[in-house]
């Protein structure tokens, strides 16, 4: 089909087609919606673009590339969409409050001092000090896997007496 320069004898012929592209849009999709939709994004484009349509060329092949590129577009959008993992509020952790805080703090304080003197020191200078295991290998005057070990059980010790199963 060729189309003359008038442009309102072109829109009449796209008003034409509409059957052809209905037909068409459902080879992309499925339900009557998204197809009624496919169908209104193509017209929309044609529409906006038909300064572009070159007279005596085919304009149902035209609508149907526009049509073509308007579903590759919009799936290859949806295909980087995430929909319905976002969770509400009401999933979110809520923070605990700062008496629970100070509790676990003191919980923590006890369970320390109670520790073995050779693991409260190891710990001391690598976790809290934070310093490397070689410098606590030095000053605790033993191997570095000694170090290691210590500050792995101190851990070990505290997460028993603490509760965490971690």
């Amino acid at each position: 089909m060729t189309v003359d320069k008038s442009s309102s004898h072109v829109r009449s012929e796209v008003v034409d087609l509409i059957p052809a592209l209905r037909s068409f849009a459902r080879r992309f999709h499925r339900t009557p919606s998204d197809v009624d939709d496919l169908v209104q994004e193509t017209l929309l484009r044609a529409l906006a673009n038909l300064d572009k349509f070159q007279p005596g060329t085919s304009l149902k092949s035209w609508l149907f590339t526009i049509m073509r590129n308007t579903f590759c577009t919009k799936f290859g959008l949806a295909k980087r969409e995430v929909i319905g993992l976002g969770e509400g509020i009401s999933a979110q952790p809520s923070v605990q409050a700062p008496q629970e805080w100070s509790v676990r703090a003191r919980e923590l304080e006890k369970a320390f001092s109670e520790l073995p003197a050779h693991y409260r020191q190891a710990l001391d200078i690598v976790l809290i000090q934070g310093e490397s295991y070689e410098v606590a290998a030095r000053r605790c005057d033993c191997p570095l896997g000694t170090i290691k070990s210590r500050v792995n059980r101190a851990r070990i010790h505290l997460a028993a007496q603490l509760g965490d199963n971690n």
